[in-house]
């Protein structure tokens, strides 16, 4: 029973991480529409600033936040202003994918420009101090990880509804047409959600970058479970995504100790699959949208 335990609390945390994640690229898609094929790259790049800032100035990992979330903000408002917007009156919305894709491309061969292709190891700084809770184990940054998942959408959901700018960015999701006749400034409004989407970004690199290794690549490993996670959950739905996390995360963990590690990605992607084929809106698709926020 103990065991069981262990690796179902170990799940949970693995849904943390890939709430994290995921949330931003779930907010994303929910307003703009754009599944954005750099949201790894965003992380990774936010991976490289966590190593450079804790090498260099010698401050913890998670101070570095104070840093990451702003500018993964300006990077991710500048990709949809420069990137993403003169192409949303593309008639071929596929389009925008590409561009994505581009951009995703750059982002990596840039970084191994100026950080070759060995991995960058951020310092720990004892996050990765194992926490004896009952029965089972954890360690420290795990924790943290989730219980900032857990902040950040309760945060999300209470701005989206609480807020004027949030029930304007609800209203483009909505209908842009009817919001722009209103006076909102659609186009303002997609670059604000790509800025806040890559944030979220930055705000999960400074939480994973002590426990991964970054590397130009780390994006990709990462960023095939947040689509997983986010289709499973419901384009477009914020607690559809954590949801989506913790089934995924908890199914990785049990998968991988009763099954074995080289087939849980395949118990994963098999579950997921099903999923789609028997609610293809995902588990929250039909009932819970961005643009449907409870205020």
């Amino acid at each position: 029973m103990e065991i069981f335990l262990q690796i179902l609390v170990n799940g949970i945390m693995l849904g943390g991480l890939f709430t994290i994640v995921a949330i931003g690229l779930t907010l994303v898609f929910g307003i703009v529409k754009v599944i954005n094929f750099a949201h790894g790259e965003f992380l990774m790049v936010g991976m490289y600033m966590a190593y450079v800032l804790t090498i260099g100035i010698g401050v913890h990992p998670y101070v570095t936040v104070v840093a990451l979330a702003p500018a993964l903000f300006v990077l991710g408002a500048l990709a949809q202003r420069f990137v993403i917007q003169p192409l949303l009156a593309a008639r071929d919305e596929h389009v925008q994918i590409f561009a994505t894709v581009g951009l995703s491309t750059a982002l990596i061969n840039l970084a191994l420009m100026i950080f070759g292709a060995d991995i960058a190891n951020t310092p720990s700084s004892g996050l990765r101090t194992p926490w004896e809770i009952g029965p089972v184990r954890v360690l420290e940054g795990q924790v943290w990880i989730l219980v900032t998942a857990i902040l950040v959408v309760v945060g999300l959901q209470l701005f989206l509804g609480a807020t004027n700018t949030g029930r304007a960015i609800r209203a483009v999701a909505q209908n842009r047409t009817a919001a722009q006749l209103m006076g909102i400034n659609a186009n303002r409004m997609y670059v604000l959600t790509f800025g806040i989407g890559a944030a979220c970004v930055g705000v999960a690199a400074a939480l994973v970058a002590p426990l991964y290794p970054a590397s130009p690549t780390i994006g990709t490993y990462f960023v095939l479970t947040a689509f997983v996670v986010v289709v499973l959950g419901g384009l477009g739905s914020i607690p559809g995504a954590m949801l989506g996390a913790m089934i995924i995360g908890v199914l990785d963990a049990l998968s991988g100790f009763y099954i074995g590690s080289d087939l849980r990605e395949a118990v994963v992607f098999g579950t997921f699959l099903l999923i789609l084929i028997l609610k293809p809106s995902g588990l929250l698709g039909s009932r819970a949208n961005l643009s449907h926020v409870s205020p």
